[in-house]
């Protein structure tokens, strides 16, 4: 699993010494509380998914993660409450994501705008639905 090196190169040059909008905030927010144990790969992937929706549905990255029931993380939760993710060791990469999340390569996940952890009982909506990918721990459709 390689990402795509022009993220690679992106990302080495994103400084965290300026301010972070409250919109890229959420949008790492999301991917760290999604996939901080997924590693790169992982985290990219949930980027992407977020970037294939707000492509999709014409909205913003943040209003994509912010829609009610979409990420688990939000459920019944706040910024604030999530705020202390962006201080993890994979905060950083998270954060360069975000404020790159237009810039993704949304193959990357076969296009695809929805996941579940192989952990869960299978959502309502994977049912009869095939995998475009696996990543880790998450498996990814394009519904």
């Amino acid at each position: 699993l390689s990402l795509p090196v022009i993220f690679c190169s992106v990302y080495a040059h994103t400084h965290n010494n300026v301010k972070l909008t409250r919109e890229t905030k959420i949008i790492a927010l999301t991917i760290l509380a999604e996939a901080r144990g997924e590693g790169q790969g992982g985290m990219y992937a949930v980027g992407a998914v977020i970037a294939q929706r707000a492509f999709e549905r014409k909205r913003t990255p943040t209003e994509v993660c912010l829609k009610k029931w979409q990420f688990s993380c939000w459920n019944g939760k706040q910024l604030k409450d999530l705020e202390y993710l962006l201080k993890v060791p994979q905060g950083k990469y998270a954060i360069a994501l975000a404020k790159n999340i237009k810039l993704l390569s949304r193959d990357f996940v076969g296009y695809a705008n929805h996941y579940h952890n192989n952990k869960i009982k299978l959502p309502y909506w994977a049912k009869g639905q095939k995998p475009v990918k696996t990543i880790g721990n998450h498996i990814f459709y394009k519904l």
